[in-house]
């Protein structure tokens, strides 16, 4: 593939402006036709907002601009480095540069893709583009914005290279081009003509001028964009197909594991290897900061070898506490809500505290990866959800330049933040570069329980003022153990382009900001967060980050509301909701879940409503609390307005997932720390939701299209439903549960 040319100062410079916005096509005189966008932010609807006054309050700033509408904005200035390539087979080729984790996004990306050239979905080869540095915030796949700033760019850029086509056969065929059309991955003429994408794709290269608009289709014409599709790799992944870097096969390679501290945190002091040397398979011992790593010929070898690896601990630096003690620090940290509603609550007001334990990632793969370090080069192989950052911290690791590194991005099976970090793949490069030979490094689920990363454990202090059946106030006050954004987030939030546009905050400041909102009309609102630094703890976003804690503890103060106003619950958030999609996801999951029907004792329906990431979704269910240990989600409905859906079937899936997390995490699923130690290690005690615990009555409806774009969809579905089982659970019981899981 021969890349375009482009002025280089022109690659580099900044968006100039938000009045409009600019799309420019690139291509070379190449025997292949090869296209690339670039769109210059210079304002539309759709682009993000002008500078936002830091006098204005930060509760609304969501709601102005969110950290879709940041992306967006970041990703702008290197989206002339994506590009398609028409292949002679008559394939079309899209190198990605964010990572599936599970979540469908080849599929969505192929869809979209193939509704503007007309081309088969089946046609277009979605692979995972390596660490390339110069896509900067480019190659980052978090906050449910990769179809968001991936839809124009693509569109643009399959309708060019469409055009182009187009031109090409009416060229070739001395006929009008408006005449011709594009379908099947082919070009259509006057007399049954046709031609391929691959026949056309030299002619359409030299085409600098196409003769028919290069404009995207108008929504009313799509054919594959909004209609459910099963995933493209789905038979891949089920044959074993589809390749993990688990799968990785490199000549001469040997498995490492790493012997852990006891402790978070903890430091080896001395080791004894003497008895892993006599274990078959025995190769070496590597120490790494994180612990020492024991080399062997095969898998099962190097974990009984690490057994018999004796290593004398420095206690980590949280040993002494437990996740009792950072519950009262963050309780302590909140303190109270200032001068808003008073010292102490009066009548007609609400003063509430929540608690949310940690939680593990514990995606059902295991953290792994591969290096080869020889020779002064570097190469690894990674599912990296920023690549970019990983390519960075393996190179400091290593104390190598950052061009002799190598990352090659693989899929992951599962991650949702947890492959934000990309620790096994630090610890496999360390490996390497010390015994001097390929290493396949793999965490058991125990490492990664025990010392991966966690949803911070967070305190909630909520006070409410209503007189006359009117809210009048509202205070929501978060203290969280701060969420590690060193993966690359942090520097984004906190670049020049970022922050000169949004405000100059902290990152996690910025980012709580750019993502909670209170969807009600309360009156005077005001949400805060503050976080605690503890040492020790390995923090991650975990599936929503913020918001299924934030819209749990809110939705249970809602109820408290609408009881005290003598109103149904329901009713309350339809009369208070800002948003008329809101409104309307809300009316339709009621009639959707029957919402006042008769449950019969010790079972409750709970309902929510969540807006973020510019989609808006409700969620009723039924909890069956007859068993108060064993409380179970009974049945479920969710409603979903996602603007431009591209593949419905994708966002049912994603909402299914997330019903599951916040079942779970609402009902049973946390991790303990007993005097600086995780005390779960494995889903037999972390107590993840199993298929019995999911309701076999679940219904899932995405609504037709509302916006012009998409919104985000892969952490909606959290948040949503979280609300609605912890409210289903408390009326069920007769309880005012404040903390969680309930069964901690």
């Amino acid at each position: 593939m021969v890349h375009p040319v482009t002025d280089a100062a022109e690659e580099s410079a900044p968006p100039s402006g938000l009045r409009r916005r600019r799309f420019l096509a690139y291509l070379a005189a190449a025997p292949t036709l090869t296209i690339a966008t670039r769109f210059a932010m210079e304002g539309e609807a759709a682009a993000a907002p002008g500078p936002v006054s830091a006098q204005l309050p930060l509760p609304p700033v969501s709601e102005i601009a969110d950290f879709g509408d940041v992306m967006v904005l970041a990703t702008t200035p290197t989206t002339a480095l994506m590009k398609l390539e028409f292949t002679s087979d008559n394939k079309v080729l899209f190198e990605l540069p964010r990572l599936e984790v599970g979540q469908g996004l080849n599929t969505s990306v192929a869809m979209i893709i193939a509704e503007e050239l007309g081309a088969r979905v089946d046609d277009i080869a979605v692979k995972l583009s390596d660490a390339r540095p110069e896509l900067v915030w480019n190659q980052f796949t978090a906050g449910s914005t990769s179809i968001r700033t991936l839809w124009n760019p693509l569109r643009h850029m399959a309708a060019a290279g469409r055009a182009r086509l187009i031109t090409a056969a009416a060229q070739k065929w001395g006929v009008p081009a408006d005449k011709l059309t594009a379908q099947g991955t082919g070009i259509v003429g006057p007399g049954g003509r046709k031609a391929t994408f691959g026949e056309l794709a030299g002619a359409a290269a030299k085409v600098l001028a196409p003769a028919v608009s290069s404009t995207p289709k108008d929504a009313s014409a799509f054919e594959v964009v909004g209609k459910g599709r099963g995933r493209n790799d789905a038979r891949a992944i089920v044959t074993g197909e589809a390749q993990y870097v688990s799968d990785i096969k490199i000549p001469g390679a040997l498995v490492a594991v790493v012997v852990r501290p006891p402790t978070l945190d903890g430091e080896v002091e001395s080791f004894d290897d003497s008895a892993a040397r006599s274990m078959p398979g025995f190769q070496t011992v590597a120490e790494v900061p994180t612990g020492v790593a024991v080399v062997a010929d095969y898998t099962w070898q190097a974990m009984e070898a690490a057994k018999k690896l004796q290593v004398t601990w420095k206690q980590g630096p949280l040993a002494g506490q437990s996740d009792s003690d950072v519950k009262s620090q963050l309780a302590e940290m909140t303190g109270t809500l200032g001068d808003t509603l008073g010292d102490s609550a009066e009548d007609g007001e609400i003063d509430e505290s929540f608690d949310f334990a940690f939680v593990s990632h514990a995606p059902m793969e295991i953290n792994y990866a591969v290096a080869d370090v020889s020779g002064g080069q570097a190469e690894i192989w990674t599912p990296a959800q920023s690549p970019v950052a990983a390519q960075k911290d393996i190179a400091a690791a290593i104390g190598m330049p950052l061009t002799s590194v190598k990352v090659n991005v693989t899929r992951a099976g599962g991650s949702f933040g947890r492959h934000l970090f990309h620790d096994a793949a630090i610890e496999a490069a360390q490996v390497s570069q010390a015994v001097g030979k390929p290493i396949k490094l793999f965490w058991t689920r125990n490492d990664d329980t025990r010392h991966g990363r966690m949803r911070p454990a967070s305190h909630h202090r909520i006070r409410a003022s209503a007189r006359g059946g009117s809210v009048q106030s509202w205070a929501h006050k978060m203290s969280t153990v701060q969420v590690d954004f060193t993966h690359g987030l942090g520097d984004l939030l906190t670049s020049s382009v970022v922050q000169a546009e949004v405000g100059k905050l902290p990152a996690s400041q910025l980012y709580f900001n750019l993502t909670q909102a209170v969807p009600y009309d309360f009156g005077v609102t005001t949400i805060s967060l503050n976080d605690l630094q503890l040492d020790g703890v390995h923090t991650g976003s975990w599936r929503s980050v913020h918001s299924a804690t934030f819209r749990t503890a809110e939705e249970l103060v809602v109820d408290e509301l609408a009881d005290q106003a003598g109103v149904d619950r329901a009713q309350f958030r339809m009369d208070n909701l800002k948003s008329d999609r809101a409104k309307t996801v809300l009316r339709k999951v009621m009639e959707n879940g029957d919402w006042g029907s008769s449950t019969g004792e010790g079972k409750a329906q709970g309902i929510c409503v969540h807006e973020e990431y510019r989609s808006v979704a409700a969620c009723l269910v039924e909890v069956d609390a007859s068993d108060p240990e064993n409380p179970r989600v009974t049945k479920a409905r969710v409603v979903a307005d996602v603007g431009q859906p591209i593949n419905p079937r994708g966002v049912e899936a994603q909402l299914q997932g997330g019903l599951v997390d916040a079942i779970s995490t609402v009902l049973r699923a946390s991790i303990h720390i007993d005097d600086g130690a995780v005390r779960e290690g494995s889903y037999g005690d972390f107590l993840w939701a199993r298929q019995r615990h999911t309701p076999r009555d679940l219904g899932i409806e995405v609504m037709p299209a509302t916006t012009g774009d998409p919104g985000g969809v892969g952490e909606l579905g959290v948040p949503v439903a979280a609300g609605a089982i912890a409210t289903a659970y408390a009326k069920a019981t007769g309880t005012r549960p404040r903390s969680f899981p309930v069964n901690h």
